[in-house]
């Protein structure tokens, strides 16, 4: 009568086959080949340890170019933009803004100026959303306060009452010293740069780049559901908000 194999041998067999052998860089015991992630690589078994938490993946990364006064701009980063980061974690999206759109840079005289398509009240805009940006620093900050500027009634006007809202501890002063400054000049420019950089270039706005590339389809896709756009794309677990989104189409961008 052939002897009994235990449970515990066919499960290691089974585990480690078909090739029967000990990787070469593994010197755990089997009990502890799917205790960590590197013990089961270095054992050849991580296929088979299910157990194993999944690397961290790296966040769909934004950007989005824009005016501060354009009417799509602005729909896009209330209605798409500002929701979907509120269903996200932190680490599954990660939003550039780049408020200039299309502005053009003149030297006059030595000293830089702006002139912007929506006029005089949208270089103010975007100057001002450049510097809180730069006084912020942290995006979680400044971004519900672009939010409440974009959806207001006014983007110029409506500053104070927005930090009060969302974030208080910032002050005023030192962003309306920045607009009124060098700063807000050199924030402008390297904004200037970064559109002029784009390829392709930009033949509207708002112009979205998606993990560095732009294309037809992926504008679309952000326009028509940028939830649904970030959750396709990211490559760790997803999250309950990925199981499902359709949002309503924008109006039709400001060209050139």
């Amino acid at each position: 009568m052939a002897p009994t194999v235990p449970l515990a041998v066919l499960a290691l067999v089974a585990l480690v086959a078909p090739g029967l052998g000990v990787a070469p860089g593994c010197d755990s015991p089997a009990h502890r080949w799917c205790s960590s992630r590197d013990v089961a690589v270095a054992c050849q078994v991580e296929s088979r340890c299910p157990s194993l938490p999944r690397p961290a993946a790296a966040p769909v990364e934004l950007s989005l170019y824009y005016e501060s006064l354009c009417p799509a701009c602005r729909e896009f980063l209330v209605l798409k933009l500002f929701s979907t980061w509120l269903l996200l974690p932190d680490e599954m999206l990660s939003i550039t803004l780049v408020p200039y759109g299309n502005a053009q840079e003149r030297n006059v005289s030595g000293k830089l100026d702006f002139q912007c398509q929506h006029g005089a009240e949208e270089c103010l805009g975007n100057m001002m959303e450049a510097c809180l940006m730069h006084e912020a620093k942290n995006f979680s900050t400044y971004f519900p306060v672009i939010f409440c500027l974009e959806s207001g009634s006014s983007v110029t006007k409506n500053l104070e009452a927005c930090l009060q809202i969302y974030a208080p501890e910032l002050d005023s002063g030192r962003i309306a010293a920045c607009v009124q400054g060098d700063t807000g000049v050199a924030l402008m420019h390297h904004n200037a740069q970064l559109t002029a950089a784009l390829d392709p270039p930009h033949q509207y706005v708002p112009w979205i780049t998606v993990n560095g590339k732009h294309t037809d389809e992926l504008q679309a896709q952000a326009e028509a559901s940028l939830l649904g756009l970030v959750c396709q794309l990211y490559q760790g677990e997803k999250p309950e908000a990925c199981g499902g989104s359709k949002a309503p189409k924008i109006p039709s961008g400001c060209r050139r």
